[in-house]
């Protein structure tokens, strides 16, 4: 049975900021910058040439720290200069790094998990951290450790680890097709079935972005302002990574049965969103990848394939005959062919089209009747749902505009 390696990383909060850590983020953050500016200068998007360039005179200009803490400063710097590249003509002057943040290699950092200890090696030797234990930490135990960073906030310092393990990963029977919309996720299972989870959440964000437009508004400077934008911003935040993980469970659940998913390819979404401001904001503040990262991990630990497919025209072309599609009312599509369905429908159909043909499948296992008064779609209220399987009524979701 193949397998497949899952990465997860898991974040741990150290109990105290010891004496001179201040003065290792100073540094450290001076070494990334004076790295960038290098690498910008010279164009270098290669680390082993940056290493190789950089590296001697760096140990003799700082000899007390910790060979590793260069390696991994040559590593974040590489990485900061190559995104800077990416988006070069929307960037203004070269990049600068900020961040109160260290990347740590296997060298300089070693978690106890029964200690409840991280040992960080620093200029002044290896010191022992202890960090608040929390019930999620329990299930990456033997799991391999990998590396992470060191990060300090307002709220704390922490350091949040990736870990790795490896999981089998069945043949699949059958694929269900996901397409993922702003408010719905619409699935395509076998044998004509499709299922569409409602999950609100253009409410949810357009409430909190109408909140922080009216603190901006109101409070032009301050701590106030400050306070009460990243108070909304995690609200924001933990109400809809609650909601994707909840969503990703069930939708896990639904494939488990044929053992595959398919999802759209949708890394390069953004640089083709062309529409009025307001819908570009919208989407823009949809954060698609990272549920599609949560079902793609949770599908993995259930030992279910998923694939990532084409998103081309899987909106716009007949998923019975291939031909193009025209609207024919609000959200339906119709082909010259017979065929009409709601443009959610066509979408997850041909998703799921394409993960067999990539699978080896030439043509659909089944052969669905056309209709031409549209197809069935079983709606499911994700909100509804949560409020079932917990046996209490959670406030609705969609009353997100109604924030206190």
């Amino acid at each position: 049975m193949p397998s497949e390696t899952i990465k997860l990383t898991a974040k741990f909060k150290l109990k105290e900021i010891p004496n001179g850590l201040d003065v290792l983020f100073s540094t450290y953050r001076e070494i990334v910058n004076f790295l960038i500016s290098y690498a910008y200068e010279n164009n270098i998007t290669s680390f082993y040439r940056l290493k190789k360039e950089t590296y001697k005179n760096l140990r003799k200009e700082y000899p007390e720290l910790p060979s590793h803490y260069h390696y991994t400063a040559i590593d974040m710097a590489t990485k900061i200069y190559r995104g800077y590249r990416k988006r070069r003509g929307k960037a203004k002057g070269k990049p600068v790094f900020k961040k109160e943040v260290i990347m740590l290699d296997d060298h300089l950092f070693k978690l106890d998990f029964e200690k409840r200890i991280v040992k960080l090696s620093t200029p002044s030797g290896r010191i022992e951290l202890e960090f608040y234990p929390a019930k999620y930490h329990e299930k990456f135990k033997g799991w391999k450790v990998g590396q992470a960073w060191l990060v300090k906030t307002p709220k704390g310092l922490f350091i949040n680890v990736v870990f790795s393990r490896e999981v089998e990963i069945r043949e699949p029977e059958n694929f269900i097709g996901v397409d993922l919309n702003e408010n719905n996720v619409t699935l395509c299972l076998p044998k004509g079935e499709f299922i569409q989870i409602i999950t609100h959440e253009r409410e949810i964000r357009t409430g909190y972005f109408v909140k922080r437009r009216k603190i901006q508004k109101n409070l032009r400077a301050g701590k106030k302002r400050e306070e009460l934008l990243e108070k909304y911003g995690s609200r924001e935040r933990n109400r809809v990574d609650d909601l994707y993980h909840k969503l990703a469970n069930k939708i896990v659940e639904l494939a488990e049965k044929y053992g595959g998913i398919a999802l759209e390819d949708l890394t390069e979404i953004r640089d083709s969103i062309r529409y009025s401001a307001e819908l570009n904001g919208r989407l823009h503040r949809w954060s698609f990848r990272k549920l599609q990262r949560i079902i793609e991990y949770k599908a993995k630990l259930r030992g279910i394939k998923v694939i990532f497919v084409n998103p081309a025209y899987t909106s716009t072309l007949c998923p019975i005959c291939g031909g193009k599609l025209s609207p024919n009312g609000h959200r339906v599509l119709k082909c010259k062919c017979g065929f009409e369905a709601d443009r959610d429908v066509v979408g997850s159909w041909n998703v799921r089209l394409k993960a067999l043909k990539m699978w080896g499948v030439t043509v659909p296992p089944e052969s669905h009747p056309m209709k031409k008064g549209g197809w069935k779609v079983s709606r499911i209220d994700i909100t509804q749902i949560t409020a079932d399987q917990n046996g209490y009524f959670m406030r609705r979701l969609r009353r997100a505009l109604l924030l206190q």
